[in-house]
């Protein structure tokens, strides 16, 4: 059993954890693993299936989520490799070379990184507007409103966050920061807020303002894209992937990389249409309900057409 989290640590539930294992299907003497290790929950029945023979490599770009794992049961297991690192470049660590057998990427953002106001992913708790999945590089969400135009700020969301109304939204914050700099997660959010006419439903409305933010801060669209075009060196032969989204703009990616390379030959798309979390999961785990599972199998063959190069 994994040790239980400190009492002031948030309490992370791995979405769709059943049905992305079946998916993969680890097995004793498997190279595995887990793209994005978050708090560890896939890692650690990663690691356990592909027991006693096998090996699994954990990869996070947050320094913090590696810390907590070389601190817990993960750093002391001498089959896990802990890997501080951009998923995108996978392709490129030492112990990828050889690829593996089952392959699990949860894009969706960590209980520890909602939770925790000072990371500034939440509207939900006020904080600094940082959103950096890696804090100690990159751009701020706070440099992204206080330095974009009004028309990049404006494409930004409509395109990354989906927000028709993103005009509206981005002239508001343009005035708003001529009267002062918006450096918190609240004062963001009563902007959006108050420009789109108030909350009338359950989603709240700075929802696709902050998606957007997030993505382009931590180039989540295009660190996807890289990976998924690496996935014919990450996926042995006989090997799986199973990637798990929560907006559209990642599942269409997934969608048409796993179709792509489908039509290519030596792949088998497992997942027709998304698996998504059920009743009791949703209720229980509120933040499943977005979260859609794509899965991938590679043939045997490793000299038929789709075998890396």
């Amino acid at each position: 059993m994994p040790p239980t989290p400190p009492a002031d640590r948030p309490v992370h539930v791995p979405v769709l954890l059943d049905a992305v294992l079946e998916r993969v299907a680890p097995r004793p003497g498997d190279r595995c693993c887990d793209a994005t290790l978050g708090a560890g929950g896939y890692a650690r029945r990663l690691l356990a299936a592909c027991r006693p023979s096998g090996s699994l490599l954990v990869c996070d770009r947050d320094p913090s989520a590696c810390d907590a794992a070389r601190a817990g049961d993960l750093g002391v297991a001498p089959d896990c490799e802990i890997w501080c690192g951009n998923f995108a470049a996978l392709a490129d660590h030492r112990s990828a070379a050889d690829g593996f057998d089952a392959l699990v990427a949860d894009l969706g953002v960590s209980s520890a990184h909602v939770d925790d106001p000072a990371r500034g992913f939440s509207f939900l708790r006020d904080g600094p507007l940082d959103m950096r999945m890696d804090p100690r590089s990159g751009r701020s969400a706070a440099d992204f409103v206080a330095r974009e135009s009004e028309d990049a700020l404006a494409d930004l969301f409509y395109e990354l966050g989906e927000e028709h109304r993103s005009r509206r939204v981005a002239r508001a914050i343009v005035a708003a920061r001529g009267r002062s700099p918006i450096e918190t997660t609240g004062a963001l959010a009563g902007i959006v807020s108050r420009a789109l006419g108030g909350r009338r439903g359950a989603r709240h409305p700075a929802t696709r303002v902050f998606q957007a933010l997030r993505c382009a801060v931590n180039r989540e669209i295009e660190n996807l894209d890289a990976f998924l075009a690496a996935l014919p060196r990450l996926v042995r032969p006989g090997g799986r992937a199973a990637v798990v989204t929560y907006h559209s703009l990642e599942d269409r990616r997934v969608k048409r990389a796993f179709l792509a390379l489908e039509r290519g030959a030596a792949w088998t798309v497992l997942t027709r249409k998304p698996v998504v979390a059920d009743l009791a999961e949703r209720r229980a785990n509120p933040r499943s309900r977005s979260a859609k599972l794509r899965a991938i199998l590679r043939s045997e063959a490793p000299n038929g057409p789709g075998a890396s190069t």
